[in-house]
């Protein structure tokens, strides 16, 4: 949120940078951010200039460090630093300041044996120059984790990942019917404003640790309102949808009865109940098992900086969702960010079908969300054909409908 607005209060104060670009870890939409640092490109002579306006925009608080191409700046949001660079090495500075570290070292060990000159000073307007130097394709920031991303791009053979144009629906969003702060309407019509062609409304059931939450008395209120709100927006394919606990038992908050009237069943286990590894597998499995439910949603339930989640065999959860024709989600709220990585490109070996949601709460955040989201996704790999809302409403319905037919 700070690297966005700062970037926004820069084009409105008509600052002369024609973009600012997140930087480290936030470019690569790792889940653990060291700092906010953003980077821009302008003519030397023009430096001090910006630095003094970045000084005086209204967000700034106090000014704590600054030099002659960069400034960190105390906003009520928190630091930020933005870092200048002239047009002639964007390119080698912008590379060299994205990493990975790892990522950074194994090109630099490549330019070594291809004796080409590499470093953050090396004259290149763009990142694809420093990359086709070393006879490589450009590697999306995303990639850049020193992993196989280089023997991948050698091979020709990097992914073409998902973008969040490729985004047709939102299958996760909650409204004041559960712990969301927006209506359905008003969530509605920003996913409409934002184009999509179907979302699904799915508030949290009654017994999840949510501040507020559906009760099982209040479906077919929900319902009327629902379909009230769909003669509102008639160019959106509206789900009615829950997000389910799963009890310690591997039971479902909602019974069969009741999930079998929803459009769309999500599944969650937020709490783990003092439980080992093999209790929250079987937990997960015995809901995998359900035909009415559709997506298991955040699957090692991590908060990043705060919890890595459960550490439970992945490969049996994938290979039941792969089995059953249950989606796994890539979650973009900022609270979870799962699946990240590996564990994406595990379960895309699994053959498992995967979701990107933005579990949103708040309709301003439904693009942002969404984003996070995309680019976690991004981070394991994951191409539009992996993607389940990637394809149409009727895909979607047909995906629920296939699970339900073995009922």
């Amino acid at each position: 949120m700070l690297a966005s607005s700062l970037s926004r209060e820069v084009r409105r104060a008509g600052i002369p940078l024609d973009s600012l670009t997140p930087l480290g870890s936030l470019r690569r939409y790792a889940p653990d951010i060291g700092d906010v640092s953003l980077f821009g490109v302008a003519p030397p002579a023009q430096h001090q200039h910006i630095l003094d306006a970045l000084a005086a925009l209204p967000s700034t608080t106090d000014v704590t460090t600054r030099d002659q191409s960069s400034i960190t700046v105390a906003t009520h949001r928190g630091p930020a630093r933005v870092l200048l660079s002239a047009p002639e090495t964007a390119g080698s500075r912008l590379l060299w300041l994205t990493g990975s570290r790892a990522h950074v070292e194994l090109l630099r060990q490549r330019a070594d044996r291809l004796g080409v000159a590499f470093g953050p000073d090396v004259p290149a307007g763009t990142e694809d120059e420093i990359y086709r130097s070393l006879r490589l394709p450009f590697i999306p920031p995303e990639l850049r984790e020193g992993a196989d991303e280089i023997d991948a791009a050698e091979r020709h053979a990097l992914p073409a990942l998902v973008m969040v144009s490729h985004i047709r629906g939102d299958l996760h969003m909650h409204s004041t019917w559960s712990d969301g702060r927006d209506t359905i309407e008003g969530m509605m019509a920003a996913s409409q404003q934002l184009g999509y062609e179907y979302v699904a409304l799915t508030d949290h059931s009654e017994r999840a640790g949510a501040s507020r939450t559906l009760h099982a008395d209040s479906i077919d209120a929900q319902r009327r309102e629902l379909d009230g709100v769909r003669r509102q927006f008639p160019k959106l394919d509206i789900l009615h949808g829950v997000e389910v606990d799963i009890m310690p038992d591997g039971t479902l908050d909602f019974d069969n009865e009741l999930l079998a009237g929803f459009d769309i069943v999500l599944a969650s286990l937020h709490d783990h109940a003092g439980q080992g590894p093999a209790e929250l597998l079987d937990r997960y499995l015995r809901a995998i098992d359900n035909p009415f439910v559709s997506i298991i949603t955040h699957p090692a339930n991590r908060s990043p900086a705060n919890s890595a989640g459960y550490e439970i065999d992945y490969d049996a959860l994938f290979a039941a969702a792969a089995a059953t024709g249950t989606a796994l989600e890539i979650d973009g709220a900022p609270g979870h960010l799962d699946m990240d990585g590996l564990l994406a490109r595990r379960a895309l070996a699994a053959g498992v079908t995967l979701v990107i949601d933005s579990d949103c709460h708040r309709s301003e955040a439904l693009a942002r969300q969404m984003r996070f989201g995309v680019g976690t996704a991004r981070r394991g790999w994951v191409e539009p054909r992996h993607v389940l809302n990637t394809r149409s409403a009727a895909d979607v319905r047909a995906f629920v409908a296939r699970k339900r037919a073995h009922i």
